[in-house]
């Protein structure tokens, strides 16, 4: 095997640790020795793949403590996500699958427990993703959705789920845009599609009915998954 392909395998082997949550923000990573000897690789094909995720700004070293993980993920300005996920396919179905669970929860409790104040923005919301959707402006449609799933979780009022969302919010505003733009129709009826589901999201959430919120939003989640397996062949 080609020097450079065995460094490219070492990379993606240090990337799934990333994206697993085995090497969490902060972590120092095992020494260069122990570590090309773990992933079956020279410690010069380790070195290049190291240096590659440095460029990318998702590992740095510190002079005489070793290398750490970053919170390059979560908080750049411009998130390596979109690499990761050409990279790594099945990011895109995990994040979908962990989406299913943690939104339709939140659209349940968002549905007992929003008040005047979530409700509000929520409307305003709703109102900007409407009219992104009559304009066609993609930008805006992609901000006013990301929007709308956060201002669910907040009326959710569980700390938890608060918790765990604003963690990965950049990762989510990546998640929800590029399925949005691997779902890009012509015809409008995705759009259609779209603009129904969120607003029977909405529909249950202001009429404070929490099954139908997360039935709802499940749906939402299930035909975003379908769209996109069915675009994939």
């Amino acid at each position: 095997m080609a020097q450079h392909s065995v460094a490219q395998q070492a990379q993606r082997a240090l990337e799934a640790h990333l994206l697993d949550g085995s090497w969490p923000v902060g972590v120092r990573l095992p020494a260069e020795r122990a570590l090309a000897e773990t992933l079956g690789v020279s410690r010069n094909s380790l070195r290049e793949a190291i240096f590659c995720l440095k460029a990318r700004g998702l590992l740095v070293s510190k002079w005489g403590s070793g290398v750490f993980v970053t919170d390059r993920l979560q908080t750049a300005i411009s998130s390596p996500w979109r690499q990761l996920v050409a990279d790594h396919p099945d990011l895109r179905w995990d994040t979908l699958e962990f989406r299913r669970e943690m939104e339709g929860a939140t659209a349940h409790y968002a549905a007992l427990r929003a008040d005047k104040t979530d409700l509000k923005k929520i409307e305003g919301i709703i109102k900007r993703l409407t009219r992104a959707y009559e304009t066609g402006e993609k930008n805006e449609e992609y901000k006013a959705d990301a929007d709308f799933h956060e201002a669910i979780a907040e009326a959710s009022h569980n700390s938890m789920f608060l918790y765990l969302h604003a963690g990965i919010l950049r990762m989510l505003r990546e998640h929800i845009s590029l399925n949005l733009m691997g779902m890009e129709d012509p015809s409008g009826k995705i759009t259609d599609d779209l603009r129904r589901q969120h607003l029977g999201v909405w529909d249950a959430v202001r009429k404070h009915q929490p099954e139908a919120a997360r039935q709802a939003m499940l749906a939402h989640i299930d035909f975003t998954r379908i769209e996109l397996e069915r675009r994939q062949g």
